[in-house]
C-alpha cells in the first residue's frame, strides 16, 4: 500500500533525528526471519540503546542525505533494517551479532562509524568495542598493575639499600 506524501515525510524526519544522534548505525536484511524472533530482537534493542526502524531504501537514502552515514546508500539494496547505536558505538553491531549466530536467514550487510563505511565482513570491529564501563575497568586494572609493581621495586630498593649498610 503506497504511503501518502505526509507519511513519507515523518517517516524521513523520524530516521533522520535517529541519525542525528547516533553513534554507529549498522545495515541489515532480515527476510526469513520469524516476527517473535524480530520482536525479540526489538526487546533487545530498546534494552541496549539501539534503535531499529524498517524503512524503505528511497527513504532511507533521503533521510541520511548530507549525514555522516551517506557512505551507506550503496547497502540499500532488498528490504533494510537500520539500527542506530545511541549509548555505545559497538551495541547495535554487538546485538546483530548474537542474532546472527542463531538466525541464520538474518544478513548484516554494512556498517558505519564516524561516517567510515565498514562493509559486513569486519562486523567483529564495531562488535568487539569495549563498553564505558569495561574500557575503564580495564584502564584501572592496567593502572593498579602499574602502582603494584613500581611498590614492589621500591620495597626491593629499600631492601637493597638496607641489606648494603648492613654489609
Amino acid at each position: 500500500m503506497p504511503l501518502a506524501l505526509e507519511g513519507k515525510k515523518a517517516i524521513v524526519a523520524e530516521v533522520s533525528e535517529a541519525a542525528k544522534d547516533a553513534i554507529s548505525v549498522v545495515v541489515a536484511d532480515s527476510r526469513g526471519v520469524s516476527v517473535s524472533k524480530m520482536t525479540d530482537l526489538r526487546k533487545q534493542a530498546r534494552e541496549n540503546g539501539v534503535q531499529i526502524r524498517v524503512v524503505r531504501n528511497t527513504l532511507a537514502r533521503r533521510a541520511l542525505e548530507g549525514t555522516q552515514w551517506e557512505c551507506l546508500n550503496d547497502s540499500f539494496v532488498g528490504p533494510t533494517l537500520l539500527a542506530f547505536s545511541t549509548d555505545h558505538p559497538g551495541a547495535a553491531a554487538r546485538l546483530f551479532k548474537e542474532f546472527g549466530k542463531t538466525e541464520k536467514d538474518f544478513e548484516v550487510k554494512a556498517l558505519a562509524y564516524e561516517g567510515e563505511f565498514i562493509p559486513a565482513s569486519d562486523l567483529d570491529r564495531l562488535a568487539t568495542l569495549p563498553t564505558r564501563d569495561e574500557a575503564i575497568a580495564k584502564l584501572m586494572s592496567v593502572m593498579k598493575e602499574a602502582s603494584a609493581g613500581k611498590l614492589v621495586r621500591t620495597l626491593a630498593a629499600l631492601r637493597d639499600q638496607k641489606q648494603e649498610e648492613a654489609a
